[in-house]
Parts: C-alpha cells; structure tokens; sequence
C-alpha cells in the first residue's frame, strides 16, 4: 500500500465540476517542499460535520496554539487543495479520518533565531498524528497538512494517505521586508501579508516602518515627529496598531523586527525634531536644506537614547534594524559647525565621522540589553560590533561580500538578489529561485553563519493597491529556497507548485498574480 513520492495521473476538479487530465503528484499540493514527503495509495475521507483537530502534551494547551487549530479547521474545509492528486478519483476511499491529534512536546514558546520549528505527520490507518517539539513547529505542520486535503469529484474532502513528512527549514530567518514609509500599508494589508507568509513559512516581517518621505510610527515620547513627519494624521501606525500586528504575526509564528535606518534616511524625524538633522550650507550660508542626523550635538544622544528605549519598549523582539546605509557625506562637509568639530576631535575624513555615530548608537542599543541587524555598510566601514550581530547583505557582489562577513566569524543574511520591488515581464521569480545564499566561496563552518535571508518590496510605487498581488505568490520563491533542502531546485516541479499555491493563495483571499503565464485556477478572484 505504501511507496516513496512518484509521478502518477491526476484529475484536475475545476470550479464548474468538469474533470481534466494532468500529471502530478500529492507532493505538488505542497509549498514549500518538505524535507522528506513520502506517501502511501489510501485514501481518507474527511467529514466536516465530524472532522477534528485536538492537542495534547506539554505544550498542547497554549492559546497560540487553540486559536490556531480553530483557524486551520475552518481553511481546511473552505479552502481545499485546488486539484485532487492520485487516488482522489478512483474508486472511492479507504475510509475515513475523525482527526488530527497535534503533539506538542514542549512548553517553550519562545520565537527567536534558535527556534525549533520541526515537524513530523503521518496519516495512515485511519488516524492523523502531527508532532513538533514546538507550539511553531505545530503551526508549520498545521499548515501542511491543510494544503494536503483535496475535495474529490464527488465534492467530498479526502486526504491521501501520508507516510512521513518529516521537515524542518533550512534557514532559521526567513523573511519579508515591506516599506511603509514611501507609501503607507493599511493595517488589514498588513494582516494579509502575514496571512501569506505563514503559508508560505516564512518567519520574520522585516518592518521599515519609517523612512525620509514619511513617520508613520506613533511616537510616544516624541508626538511632534509622529505629527509633522508623517503624511498626514490618517496615515499613521498607532500603538495599538503596532500591538495588533505585533501579536496577529506572534499568532502566526513570525517575528516583528522594526527598522529605524540612521544617520541618513532620516529627513522625516527632523521635521518635529528641531536640531536633529544637519543644517547644510552653501558659501558660508545656510541652504535651508537638511542632511543626515547630526552626531555631534549632545541634544542628538539625549533624542536617540529616549527614543530607542522606546523602540526597545514597544517591540519585544531581541533584535532592531538599525539601517546605516547609503550616507551622504555633503551636508557634514558644508557645515562649519561639524568642521570645527571634526578639527576639535583630530578627524580628517568624514567617513570616521560616520563611524563615530555608528559605533555610539551600536552602544547604546546594546546597553538597551537590544541586539541589532544593519546593513552592510557597517561592516564595510570596519565598526566594532557583537557578536550576535546579523550583517543584511543588499548589494551587487554580494557572493564576495557573504564571505567577508562570514570569515570575521559574524552571522548574515542576504536580500540581495531578492528585491521583489524590480518587476519584469515573465516569470522572474525563476531568477529569485535560483539564488542560493550559500554560494559562495566559505568554507562549511562558515556557510553555516549563513543564517537566512529575506524578500524586499521597497514601496516608492507600491501601496495597499497592489502590494499583495506585486509580492505574492512572487515571495514564495525565496521563502522555498530558505526553508527546503539546497538540492530542491527543479524549476519544472517549482513551476507546477507555485501555480497551485497561487490558486491556494487565491482561494484564502489574497490577491496573488500568475507566476507562469496562461493558467487557471478553479477559484477565480475575487474567491
């Protein structure tokens, strides 16, 4: 009864009841492909009147994890897989499976970079089994199995017979970056792309919430940059916004980490914030123009310090953003204030002063018991950093750059060859598949530091009106390069799977766009 994953003939159910020939496999309702994916030929019917998920052991109490199965019991049944794969058209079932008993071996719900998020599931005999040593290794099993149950032609729900999935992701940060100062996100987008993240187990919303076109983010110590920074008072990210994100995405099993990019990028704090920014002068005169935050004012620390203590206070990642990249060094250079400060302080090129502000802000969110990422341009410049410090690699050689980074013993994550925000015509995600973080010249200990990586959508023609649909199922490609295994890179299975779980993804209510041209799904937008 039982065999390993092959290629068998399915019937295609589409929304109108007719029935179409394809070629695939169980193993095609699936993304990201899991570790090991082994199945049997019997087939389980699922009654929805009478189907259950129960918990049990020592983490199967936890609300995380009750609010979860109410969630997955309810896509299960109104968002079956999009095709019934082998044995789903012939021949009736092997009877049915009253439940899916999810085993939670550990109370541990911390979510951090050494988060456990394994998994194993099986259903054969009749019974269903999910177990993960985590309330998170719980949730990616969850989601698995609801992208297995197919509803047969007859209309009923089935389940193929399920062997072992065993799995685990290959990178422990797997990550979206969104951009909401150069366009605000609504607070519902924003829950909708955590909905598509965890199906496609991601684990990580890299937050630029602020930036120099706007400050969405409602200060508490500093209302007046909240006020005149943002857009205007509509478009605002309040606490309780910010709480509500940050325990829907904790709900989800995905980290929150805020970037607050500094000294440059910073042009909307000075706005209600007199005397942060650099006055930039021309012949020996003010411009009215403004540079990067000025580092060379005691009034500049007294703000940074109160006003990370309170990023440290609202989000309770280990980890903040810290930027650091892309300073302009003009505005520094013209202004005679900060020229008789760097002769003061024997400084002769601007990038020490650079340094100076990096290498105080980097102390000080430490003191803050705070850890940080930051571009790489921190590294490059040579600054002093903990050890725990994750390099964020944005840029073109990036293979060369990994390798610097991993050779001083420092972890890093790559974005480089993942900025989702270029679009093209075709299937350019084939490209965002086929990048590797670990392709580069390391050495294994080394590659090992490698820690993951994440898909960036800078917004500047990006808003609530087609961020879902420009990100997805477009990110799904880099989240399957960070959770599969490295050998899993068949673009013709990929094409056929990321075509599925756009129509899944579809089927969930986010607008996600066709990866590989003419196709169709059996549920159209809007689901």
């Amino acid at each position: 009864m039982v065999s390993m994953l092959f290629v068998v003939w399915l019937f295609l159910y589409a929304a109108s009841g007719s029935v179409q020939a394809d070629t695939s496999t169980t193993a095609d309702l699936l993304w990201p492909l899991p570790r090991v994916a082994m199945f049997g030929s019997d087939v389980y019917s699922l009654e929805q009147v009478n189907f259950d998920i129960t918990s049990t052991g020592p983490g199967g109490d936890a609300d995380l994890l009750k609010g979860a199965l109410v969630e997955y019991l309810k896509l299960i049944f109104e968002t079956p897989a999009p095709f019934f794969p082998s044995g789903g058209q012939s021949g009736g079932t092997s009877g049915s499976l009253p439940s899916l008993v999810v085993d939670v071996k550990s109370e541990d719900q911390t979510l951090g970079l050494q988060t456990d998020e394994s998994y194993f599931l099986s259903v054969t005999g009749g019974k269903g089994m999910l177990e993960a040593n985590t309330v998170f290794g719980a949730l990616k099993g969850l989601e698995t199995f609801s992208q297995l149950v197919f509803r047969a032609a007859d209309g009923s729900y089935a389940i193929n017979e399920v062997t072992n999935v065993t799995d685990h992701p290959r990178f422990q940060y797997r990550g979206v970056m969104i951009d909401t100062s150069r366009h605000y996100l609504s607070v519902p987008i924003i829950f909708a792309n955590l909905d598509a993240m965890a199906y496609n187990k991601f684990n990580v919303l890299h937050w630029h919430i602020v930036d120099d076109q706007s400050f969405p983010y409602d200060s508490i110590n500093f209302p007046n940059i909240t006020k005149m920074g943002a857009y205007d008072h509509r478009h605002v990210y309040t606490q309780d916004d910010i709480a509500a994100i940050i325990q829907y995405a904790r709900n989800k099993g995905i980290r929150v980490i805020p970037e607050f990019d500094s000294p440059g990028h910073s042009q909307s704090w000075g706005i209600g914030q007199p005397g942060l920014l650099t006055e930039c002068y021309s012949g020996g005169k003010p411009t009215g123009s403004y540079g990067p935050i000025n580092p060379t004012l005691q009034s500049t620390w007294d703000f940074l310090e109160v006003f990370f203590k309170e990023m440290a206070d609202v989000f309770p990642d280990r980890y903040l953003h810290l930027g650091g990249d892309e300073v302009s060094f003009a505005c520094w250079e013209s202004n005679p204030q900060i020229q008789k400060w760097m002769t003061e302080h024997n400084y002769t090129d601007y990038s020490q002063l650079e340094q100076y502000y990096e290498t105080n802000l980097l102390d000080l969110v430490e003191k803050l018991g705070k850890q940080y990422v930051v571009w790489q341009e921190i590294f490059d410049n040579g600054l002093k950093v903990l050890p725990d410090t994750v390099i964020d690699v944005w840029k073109s050689g990036w293979q060369a750059e990994m390798a610097k980074v991993t050779a001083k013993g420092l972890k890093t994550i790559l974005s480089a060859c993942w900025y989702l925000n270029y679009i093209s015509y075709g299937s350019d995600w084939h490209s965002y598949y086929g990048c590797d973080p670990q392709n580069f010249n390391g050495t294994a200990e080394e590659n090992s530091l490698v820690v993951g990586g994440h898909a960036c959508l800078w917004a500047e023609y990006v808003d609530s009106t087609n961020f879902m649909s420009r990100l997805w199922p477009r990110a799904g490609s880099v989240g399957e390069r960070l959770w599969s295994d490295k050998s899993v890179t068949d673009l013709n299975s990929a094409s056929t799977r990321l075509h599925n779980m756009q129509c899944r993804l579809i089927s969930r209510g986010i607008r996600a766009q066709p990866p590989n041209g003419p196709s169709f799904c059996s549920y159209e937008w809007p689901a």
